[in-house]
């Protein structure tokens, strides 16, 4: 009697243990699952709450002279901010330039400023301004292109009401895609000058947002694209490029694109050059590093990119 108490005993004890066991295993589950949904929901929020930098140059540091500008965003209205910048002649064309993530109007590592001078130069008109949530425009985020191209849409809009010449779009990075993403809805943009975009910014997100997050693949990229839409206004399948290029043909893109950019790779810019490889053009510079090409490579930059809006001129008129 007693070895079989001794072995109901033994038994309930085994059970308890597997069940104590089963519970820690599941407890250790579920706060894994916890702290994993914590960090994606906090890279989420801090890729679309990047820091914001501070207007600190001017064109006249450069020499030259501007209008401050207010317009409002195509859509919802945010109130946005910018410049003009007009040549001592005539102005054959206005030439909208687009800042990339986590820039500004200025963006001082391409150097804007100097590019917009020696535009300036030949003869077009800038317009440069910050996207929401840069610089002095409004807005509580960032949506890396998927808005953005409402408030170049706006800055467009500001353009036509003033004045007469024909309007080329030209972006950096995330403002190149979001160039390609405006102009296919804005017919009187002849030409887009597209410097290092993303083709599609899920696709891209779902390969490259390592690089951003500083995380493992897996779990965190399918959990932040899919916890960043629920959290934000952010929906990454807003911003593809790629999918509106037949919008924009025949009018014509150059695509310039470091072969080592580290960033964001060429082949995304290739990709959507081959879709019509009559109207769009590809440039890829041997330098490294994203959005150096100007930099790298000034004089054949802007020799490039007035060619090109010259070509996209005469084929207007």
């Amino acid at each position: 009697m007693e070895e079989k108490v001794h072995q109901t005993e033994h038994s309930s004890r085994k059970r308890n243990r597997k069940k104590t066991v089963s519970l820690i295993f599941g407890a250790m589950i579920i706060l894994t699952l916890i702290v994993c949904v914590g960090i994606s929901i906090f890279v989420g929020y801090s890729m679309t709450h990047p820091e914001k930098k501070p207007i600190e140059q001017s064109p006249s540091d450069y020499g030259m002279a501007y209008e401050d500008i207010e317009f409002s965003s195509r859509g919802d209205g945010l109130q946005l901010s910018g410049w003009v910048l007009k040549p001592e002649e005539t102005p054959k064309m206005t030439v909208i330039f687009s800042h990339g993530y986590k820039g500004n109007r200025y963006e001082d590592h391409i150097p804007y400023l100097s590019m917009a001078k020696d535009l300036l130069d030949k003869g077009y008109r800038v317009v440069m301004f910050d996207f929401r949530y840069a610089g002095e425009s409004d807005g509580d985020m960032s949506t890396i292109g998927a808005k953005e191209q409402f408030d170049l849409l706006g800055a467009i809009d500001y353009v036509n009401e003033r004045y007469d010449e024909p309007i080329g779009l030209l972006g950096i990075s995330m403002g190149a895609s979001t160039s390609l993403l405006a102009a296919s809805q804005a017919e009187d943009v002849i030409g887009v000058v597209a410097d290092s975009p993303f083709s599609d910014l899920e696709e891209y997100l779902k390969v490259n947002l390592p690089v951003w997050s500083n995380l493992p693949n897996f779990p965190f990229t399918p959990l932040i694209l899919t916890l960043v839409p629920m959290i934000s206004d952010l929906d990454p399948k807003n911003a593809s490029p790629i999918s509106v290029l037949g919008d924009i043909a025949p009018r014509r893109v150059l695509f310039i694109h470091n072969k080592e950019d580290d960033a964001i790779p060429y082949t995304e810019s290739k990709k959507m050059a081959e879709k019509n490889p009559e109207k769009f053009k590809l440039w890829l510079p041997d330098g490294e590093g994203h959005v150096k090409a100007y930099k790298q490579n000034k004089d054949e930059y802007i020799k490039k990119v007035d060619t090109f809006f010259e070509a996209s001129l005469e084929e207007a008129s």
